[in-house]
């Protein structure tokens, strides 16, 4: 009995491959198996990365973070289990197109918290805190969380928030309205405020 070897091509042996990792991922998903469902949006921001938990959302990155290192972290304080799945991520990606479209003001999704330390966990709830169309100051969110002279600690910890845009960090500017500090750039920002309404048209509280 002969065998004969099967030549494929280049593109069809990628297909395969792309059908092989399709077929997998969605035999995890239907088995339970997904913990970290990431996946990928566009925006007016650029490209999105997001991270999905049975918890919630616990990760909104911008395009030039390191995703690599993102899901190292993933894998370490949330679950090994981190699959690509642009399933898992439908409600966020719809709620943010929401938003940007300008139909949303108010996010309705399960947030999972645990790539927050305790402090930034409190700071990010007073941050939560302010309406859409209005912003605050470092100093505000201080007083609000009870340490009045912590404006330069809720900065760094707004700097750490892993769930930009959903958790309005972008709300907090300087004491005077001046626009300070954004992880994802000052570009990103008076973006973010402007899509919102113009921040100058705003007195912090």
């Amino acid at each position: 009995m002969s065998h004969e070897l099967q030549t494929i091509s280049i593109e069809e042996a990628q297909a395969r491959a792309e059908r092989a990792d399709t077929a997998l991922r969605e035999a995890a998903e239907a088995a339970g198996l997904v913990d970290v469902a990431v996946g990928t949006m566009p925006s007016p921001v650029g490209e999105l990365y997001l991270a999905v938990t049975r918890k919630g959302l616990a990760c909104i990155a911008f395009e030039e973070q390191d995703r690599d290192g993102l899901e190292r972290r993933f894998a370490q304080e949330l679950s090994p289990r981190v699959v690509a799945s642009a399933r898992a991520t439908d409600a966020v990606r719809r709620q943010l197109d929401e938003y940007f479209g300008g139909a949303r003001h108010a996010f309705e999704l399960d947030l999972d918290r645990r790539l927050m330390s305790p402090f930034v966990e409190k700071v990010l709830a007073a941050t939560a805190a302010v309406p859409f169309g209005e912003v605050s100051s470092y100093g505000a969110v201080a007083s609000r969380i009870r340490r009045p002279n912590a404006a330069r600690a809720v900065g760094a910890a707004l700097g750490t928030n892993p769930i930009p845009i959903v958790v309005p960090c972008h709300r907090i500017v300087g004491a005077n309205g001046k626009l300070t500090g954004y992880a994802g750039g000052l570009d990103r920002k008076e973006f973010l405020l402007h899509l919102e309404g113009d921040p100058t048209l705003f007195a912090t509280s």
